[in-house]
């Protein structure tokens, strides 16, 4: 067991999937010479060789492209793209070859790669280091979309990702690699996928999370408590599929909804979730769901960025607002 960063328990996941399995492959930008853009991937290169840890070229199609042969001919890859906003060049290959693997061979052919890619705003980078467009990858058939926002469910989902048989995009929120530590066992164990995670227990109010958010989330939530608000935290993990059974088991019990993402509100996971539940679980609302979310617009330079940036006070804010709020 070790104390570590989010960061370092995705070193660590990379370490130990690739001394178990001999196919697992990591390849992208500078992540052998020097670890990658957040050295993500340092000592990989010296543990295992150039032949398993491969640096790329600066040219992303090339990555998701390449990622896709290997895959289909027995190798497991993680590919890394140094920031989200830089996938774009890639989005062909991933959108229309690995996505669409299984299904255009009628399942001869699987595509078990993980794209791994820092993600979101707060580390003082221009737009295309700080984009959330987790949703645009979640409207893919084929993709499945992961996001972890702790060094425990980082290492355990990444493991899980690395094993699944079809592609994962798995995109870790930047602002967070080093801004807590807890303690995570080199176990092996990988957490499953498309669940939800329960992070705290509440009967006034639900609220759904993930990534860098839930870390203003469960201090707003503390916060709330003390006030007497009971808050039930989920923290969503796999955006695509939705663990909506637990979504819903959870607003049938205390009536009310809040989801919180740093992606912009309009078309967003956020509005997938409360349709649902309003579909779903309509004459369980106590007062209409309600989104907290990013701007439509995008992230600005880092002057403005504590503007753009969802803080435990517009959560806690918002809560009260839904605890006061019911149907006329």
């Amino acid at each position: 067991m070790s104390d570590m960063t989010l960061l370092e328990a995705i070193n660590l996941a990379l370490h130990h999937e690739m001394a178990r399995d001999p196919d697992v492959v990591v390849l992208g930008e500078d992540v052998g010479v020097n670890g990658g853009v957040f050295r993500a991937t340092v000592g990989l290169r010296d543990k295992f060789g150039f032949k398993r840890v491969i640096d790329t070229p600066l040219a992303e199609g090339l990555i998701a492209g390449v990622a896709v042969g290997m895959a289909t001919q027995g190798l497991k890859p993680v590919a890394e793209f140094q920031f989200q906003g830089f996938i774009f060049p890639g989005m062909e290959q991933i959108i229309c070859q690995a996505a669409r693997m299984r299904n255009r061979t009628r399942g001869r052919l699987s595509c078990p790669i993980v794209y791994r890619s820092p993600y979101g705003a707060g580390i003082h980078s221009p737009e295309h280091h700080s984009e959330s467009v987790e949703a645009l990858f979640a409207h893919i058939p084929g993709l499945r979309v992961v996001i972890p926002s702790s060094p425990k469910r980082a290492y355990g989902l990444l493991l899980s990702a690395i094993r699944s048989p079809d592609p994962v995009m798995f995109f870790e929120p930047d602002r967070i690699y080093r801004a807590m530590k807890s303690d995570v066992v080199d176990d092996g164990i990988g957490l499953p996928l498309d669940v939800c995670f329960t992070l705290r227990t509440g009967h006034d109010l639900t609220i759904v999370a993930w990534g860098a958010c839930i870390l203003e989330v469960m201090r707003a939530s503390q916060a709330l408590s003390d006030e007497g608000i009971q808050c039930e935290v989920l923290d969503l993990a796999t955006i695509k599929p939705l663990d909506m059974a637990s979504i819903l088991a959870s607003v049938r019990k205390t009536g009310r909804l809040l989801v919180v993402h740093e992606a912009c509100g309009s078309f967003g996971v956020g509005a997938e979730i409360v349709a649902r539940v309003t579909e779903e679980a309509f004459t369980s609302l106590k007062a209409p769901p309600k989104r907290l979310t990013g701007v439509d617009a995008a992230v600005p330079y880092y002057r403005n960025e504590e503007h753009y940036l969802i803080t435990e006070q517009d959560i806690a804010l918002m809560a009260h607002q839904l605890m006061e709020n019911k149907w006329l």
